[in-house]
């Protein structure tokens, strides 16, 4: 709160000089000064609070995170922590090199920016920009919203707002559903803001589901990190109403939502404040960077884009980011923009320099927002810019670097930091984010949760499991019901088990009965591999039950504490990398097979010959997807324009995967593209998966692949006039590589992929080697192609395995073997019977042998 309001009164300060000032003071003027803010907020209990009203206008409803990415819950009385906290998922930092020695800033030529049309205009604007924002509880970490109910009928929510911002104004939209049970009590839901009380709502009856209230916060009350939390006002009384507690039931609604308008503050043009104004961590909504390119783009610009696009996707991670890619034009806001020295890109003229180089600027049509130039005379030097802002940190000051040559090693296989390791047991605590343990404190508390992110081709052979060791500890007290009271786990939403208190068996329990000590706190459980996704979260509820006699003031001691121990583990060493693909699920759930080396070093980028600005956004998009799956920039990654018919880049395409992304109306890359694959482009250069030939049906049934849908995949696609989707193929240019065709029937559509993805029905909806989306129907996925083994398995157990995916030849092999087995018997024993019913002719015929 002080650095809002020490920003505030200089905020006001710098504008009371200004001349020119509108708008940025017009707000200001309206605050109070900054000594009273602070008896502002201690008397915010004091505001009105609205009524139940007609419903607020409809809530952006944007993507909200996974549902294993939830906050940590805090009590109402616990103010906003100092430090901040986020609610990143479990991830790994990615390692960052030594800086090197040239890292101080050097003079360059004075970048030529065209002075603004309205030169007063931008000096008005010249401290500070503004803004408006929203953030709904669902982005706030909790998709569902936040239930209070039973046992726990106060709970907390930490959310985090840019550093660069100061609110003026903030609006607290709620919809609350109330069971009516509480509704009859009459009772009230006490609000509190980083520890200082907003007032209290009337939780009564309505005619609707849900009821809806406006509650107006002072704008000093809201700073970087925040506390919001939520109590029933006789929540004491209810807990102890133990027959019918959880009949009292009141849910925050994810649509929910804090709504702010305030100020962009003008940071300066340091690289040291790189990725910000760009991207912030402590933004909690997705973010918008805008790509800049001159009129014609290079591969390698595009090549660089994409380092800088996926380092952005590990930073931003579930919150997401967009980048809009624009051509000779400066976009509003804040941008990147990648050139040549001397080329005028928007107006503005990159500076002159022998080396790579990376330079902050103003924008010239208002200095808040910033322009990021990376610079390079080639396309490797481009790259080489890209590879230092992303892999170091910036110099301490100055707003420009010259880049030094340096060399990027290549990652080995299945090495993403942010997967978990496969070759040894991995704590659980080392699966946990910073702000985060494994303990639970009294007798009502949310599940613990532990995320992590896998190879989706891990194998295990049916029958084989992978261990998860637990060693738990519950209270010690004497009002435990240590009959009812269990560890409930599961993984990926499915249950497991419910681990016991105590151990069970017919001695245990005398031993128990007798006063001994059977406590079961070690328990190892064999977990098969089919509940292992790509993105994965174990969850472990200590589910206490007091006993009936226990006395009330149990139910809300706070002291009272269950743990998993630090030596709980799970172990993924026996498992294998091996599956089958296509498999577009492994695509869309982590960027597979393409992250398998995870810095794109056995991975070609294509895109048509001219693409298109949406065709260049689209795959910048995808980039930082895979950075966030993985934890790992695309280093070095290639890109294209076009099929590559000769040279260097001919063999790169023939020994990588191949990821494309195009439209329907780049008809000569299309039909490149799909040259020797189930799919073709019709007479109207619409898309249509080809008919199998009588000799591929007797194929496919011969190997027992009996599920292809090449027909109803055809009629879906000539049934929808508009649709974007994937596709994913045997590479014509090698056998054991992997296409993923992302691709739309206009740059439209294919802008609607981004939002798509971020959708979870979208993303478990995407399965085999065709996935299409339409407005109407959502997204229909289907099979047409052959399907072929990838990984590592010894030669043996791959015998087995054919032989267990192909029952058709093998039942082939099997009945011939046993007709030429069954003829050879039949031959002698007709021959053993002839001799038997025909002995004088059998001697004569061996006599006559002898002579």
């Amino acid at each position: 709160m002080k650095k809002s309001v020490i920003a505030l009164g200089l905020l006001l300060a710098v504008s009371a000089q200004a001349e020119e000032a509108t708008t940025p003071a017009a707000l200001l003027s309206a605050l109070p000064p900054p000594t009273d803010m602070i008896s502002a907020a201690e008397n915010a209990t004091s505001a009105p609070l609205a009524t139940p009203a007609e419903r607020a206008p409809a809530l952006e409803n944007d993507a909200p995170p996974a549902a294993s990415e939830q906050p940590v819950t805090a009590a109402p009385d616990v103010a906003a922590p100092e430090a901040p906290v986020t609610s990143s998922p479990v991830t790994s930092s990615p390692v960052m090199p030594a800086a090197e020695a040239s890292a101080a800033p050097v003079d360059f030529p004075p970048v030529n920016v065209p002075a603004p049309e309205n030169a007063p205009a931008a000096a008005a604007f010249s401290t500070s920009q503004p803004v408006s924002s929203k953030v709904t509880v669902a982005q706030m970490g909790q998709t569902q919203g936040i239930t209070l109910s039973g046992g726990q009928l106060q709970s907390g929510i930490v959310f985090t707002l840019p550093g660069d911002q100061v609110v003026t104004n903030a609006r607290l939209d709620l919809t609350l559903k109330i069971s009516p049970a509480l509704a009859a009590r009459n009772t009230s839901l006490q609000l509190m803001m980083n520890g200082q009380p907003l007032g209290t709502l009337p939780l009564s009856a309505s005619d609707r589901d849900t009821a809806d209230y406006q509650l107006d916060i002072p704008s000093a009350m809201v700073v970087s990190t925040n506390n919001l939390s939520f109590k029933v006002n006789d929540a004491e009384q209810l807990v102890c109403e133990r027959d019918g507690a959880d009949n009292y039931q009141l849910t925050i609604m994810p649509n929910s939502a804090l709504s702010m308008e305030g100020l962009q503050l003008n940071l300066g043009s340091a690289l040291n404040l790189f990725p910000r104004p760009f991207i912030d961590p402590l933004r909690m909504s997705d973010s918008t960077v805008p790509m800049v390119f001159s009129a014609a783009p290079t591969p390698g610009e595009v090549s660089a884009a994409s380092i800088v696009s996926s380092w952005m996707g590990m930073q931003s991670d579930y919150r997401g980011v967009h980048f809009p890619v624009t051509r000779d034009l400066l976009p509003e806001g804040s941008a990147i923009v990648f050139g040549r020295p001397g080329e005028t890109v928007g107006g503005v003229t990159l500076p002159q320099s022998a080396q790579p180089m990376l330079k902050m600027i103003d924008h010239p049509g208002n200095p808040v927002w910033k322009l990021l130039l990376v610079v390079g005379n080639n396309d490797d030097q481009l790259r080489q810019a890209a590879w230092r802002l992303t892999s170091q940190p910036m110099p301490d000051a100055g707003d420009s670097l010259s880049v030094s040559p340096q060399s990027m090693a290549i990652r080995q296989p299945y090495d993403a930091p942010r997967w978990i390791d496969t070759h040894r047991p991995v704590l659980l605590q080392e699966l946990l984010r910073k702000d985060q343990r494994l303990v639970s404190t009294g007798v009502a508390h949310d599940a613990l949760s532990v995320n992590f992110r896998a190879a989706p081709d891990l194998f295990l052979w049916d029958g084989e499991t992978f261990p998860l060791k637990l060693h738990y500890r519950f209270p010690t007290e004497s009002w435990l019901d240590e009959d009812r009271s269990y560890l409930s786990v599961s993984m990926n939403n499915t249950f497991l088990r419910n681990l016991t208190v105590n151990k069970q068996g017919i001695l245990e329990n005398i031993w128990h009965r007798l006063g001994g000590d059977a406590r079961q706190e070690q328990v190892t459980m064999q977990l098969d591999p089919y509940l292992i996704y790509g993105d994965n979260q174990l969850k472990l509820y200590f589910n206490i039950k007091p006993k009936e006699n226990a006395p009330c003031s149990v139910l809300s001691n706070d002291n009272i504490k269950s743990q998993i121990e630090q030596d709980a583990a799970i172990d993924l060493s026996n498992t294998r990398h091996f599956t089958q693909l296509p498999n577009l699920s492994y695509f869309v759930g982590a960027s597979f097979p393409f992250s398998r080396q995870a810095d794109y070093a056995q991975t070609v980028m294509l895109l048509p010959e001219k693409p298109t600005d949406t065709e260049i956004s689209t795959l910048l998009s995808l980039a930082a997807r895979s950075g966030s799956a993985t934890g790992v920039a695309l280093n070095h990654n290639t890109v294209t324009f076009g099929v590559p018919q000769g040279g260097a880049l001919r063999g790169r395409l023939q020994n990588s995967d191949v990821l494309a992304v195009s439209t329907l109306g780049q008809v000569a890359f299309n039909q490149a593209m799909l040259a020797d694959t189930p799919y073709t482009l019709n007479d109207s250069h619409a898309l249509s998966v080809k008919a199998p030939d009588t000799l591929g049906k007797a194929r496919a049934w011969l190997n027992g692949d009996w599920g292809r849908q090449p027909l109803e995949a055809d009629r879906y696609l000539s049934s929808n006039q508009e649709w974007r989707g994937f596709l994913s193929y045997r590479s014509p240019w090698n056998d054991a590589r992997v296409v993923v065709m992302t691709i739309a029937t206009d740059d439209r559509q294919l802008s609607q992929l981004g939002n798509d993805l971020a959708k979870a029905n979208i993303n478990a909806g995407v399965r085999g080697d065709t996935s299409i989306i339409t407005d109407e129907n959502g997204i229909r996925s289907f099979r047409v192609g052959a399907q072929f083994p990838s990984g590592e398995m010894p030669w043996y157990m791959m015998l087995i395995w054919y032989a267990s995916q192909h029952t058709v030849l093998l039942a082939l092999l099997a009945l011939t073997m046993s007709t030429l087995i069954g003829l050879g018997c039949w031959s002698l024993m007709r021959r053993h019977a002839w001799r038997r019913l025909n002995p004088q002719q059998d001697k004569t015929s061996a006599s006559g042998k002898k002579k």
